[in-house]
């Protein structure tokens, strides 16, 4: 039997609706937030304990890159089962499990000696992190409908947002006090935390008569009758090439901080809390407006701000000298304006498949990881190079993004409106 915890949610699933069914779930929507925060967050907190790495290990520049490119690869990878182990299994079992295996492998990091070895847990850091994102969101669509999911949507964005821009700020307090290895032991018990109020809180939102069996030959069947939807993909691109545009200067934050901006390992900050603030904002906003504005119209008015925020970059960052914290200021919207379009492109994405919402969020997942992991392998080592460069790489990924869009709106069906 699952417990009430300190009033969070009812983990009986009975039926509710409207406000009152809205109101009595902020505490699964932060919930749900906490769990997806792991993912992202994972990514980007030990970057700046590179130098130590390297220097304790004897490790290379690629060696250190291949440590993030394996959690990457791991957790893209692990996106295409997690959904479809959920609607098979159960939302919660499934949650519990990966973040069990997180914990596990998060401790592995923490006493790794090796590169190898740190490479290793961090592949298996990557097979339980991205659950609760792909899980959390089909959670959320079973109990929620119209613009009520939209606004649990957007409060699961509004801290999910705070993750990669909070991470490398955390890790630098962390590796100036106390070392690299006070990063692994950290990401550890952050896992334990989440893991036990998830066993006690977490609840089961879809029913034994509603899951589909779990076989490789129906997941590849299911996947690609997806991938033959040409809305599902168009959707599930716009989602990846919007966070892509932001992710840039994201993965690209060791060099854009130290070299570009001339500062230190514990000034990530100036980077990432305008990332952050703007993504709280947008997500607020999306919050606030999700029964004036349809999802269409949310998402139209979010590119203008995204492309507006994009040429602005380009042209502050490939024209004007560095001035904090002026020069962040085009990052801010750009991301404000991405977080604005994100539960709306999500809640369209799971409302094309709604009989396998946990397999459609699996591929939404999997396509912005994989995007991630295209970008932190080819894009940045490309673009690095040059503050104007990073920019352009916003633009390209911006402008993709919104063809993606329009694509999507010349092939919607007929009752999906504006």
């Amino acid at each position: 039997m699952l417990w009430r915890f300190s009033g969070m949610v009812a983990p009986r699933m009975e039926p509710q609706t409207g406000e009152q069914k809205y109101s009595r779930g902020w505490g699964l929507a932060m919930l749900v937030a906490a769990a997806a925060a792991i993912g992202p967050f994972s990514v980007t907190t030990y970057m700046p304990s590179f130098p130590e790495i390297m220097l304790q290990m004897g490790a290379t520049d690629l060696q250190m890159q291949q440590t993030l490119s394996a959690y990457l690869a791991t957790f893209s990878l692990m996106m295409l089962f997690h959904g479809a182990l959920s609607d098979a299994f159960g939302r919660r079992r499934v949650v519990l499990a990966a973040l069990s295996l997180y914990v596990l492998a998060s401790i592995g990091c923490f006493f790794a000696d090796t590169i190898g070895e740190l490479t290793l847990a961090r592949a298996g850091q990557g097979l339980g992190a991205g659950s609760g994102m792909v899980v959390g969101r089909a959670l959320l669509r079973d109990r929620y409908a119209g613009h009520h999911a939209q606004r649990m949507l957007a409060q699961v964005m509004m801290v999910f947002a705070v993750a990669p821009g909070v991470a490398p700020i955390i890790g630098g307090w962390l590796q100036a006090h106390w070392g690299w290895r006070s990063v692994f032991l950290f990401l550890s018990l952050t896992g334990i935390s989440v893991l036990t109020v998830c066993l006690f809180a977490l609840p089961e939102t879809l029913a034994r008569e509603r899951r589909q069996p779990f076989h490789p030959g129906h997941l590849l069947m299911n996947y690609f009758s997806m991938l033959q939807n040409t809305r599902i993909v168009a959707l599930v691109a716009a989602v990846a090439l919007n966070f892509g545009g932001m992710y840039v200067f994201i993965i690209a934050a060791p060099v854009f901080v130290i070299k570009h901006l001339g500062l230190g390992v514990t000034e990530f900050g100036w980077l990432m809390v305008p990332l952050v603030s703007g993504m709280i904002l947008g997500n607020f906003i999306a919050h606030r407006v999700a029964v004036i504005w349809s999802p269409a119209k949310t998402i139209v008015r979010a590119y203008g701000l995204m492309i507006f925020a994009a040429l602005l970059n380009l042209a502050v960052q490939g024209l004007l000298p560095v001035h904090l914290p002026g020069s962040m200021l085009p990052m801010m919207i750009y991301s404000c304006g991405m977080s604005l379009a994100m539960p709306s492109l999500s809640l369209m994405v799971l409302n094309q498949a709604p009989e396998m919402r946990g397999t459609v969020s699996a591929l939404q997942g999997f396509a912005q990881t994989a995007n991630n992991a295209l970008i932190a392998g080819v894009w940045v080592p490309l673009l690095s190079g040059q503050r104007f460069t990073l920019a352009l790489g916003m633009l390209m990924m911006c402008g993709c993004g919104l063809t993606a869009w329009l694509g999507y709106w010349q092939l919607r069906g007929p009752t999906e409106t504006a």
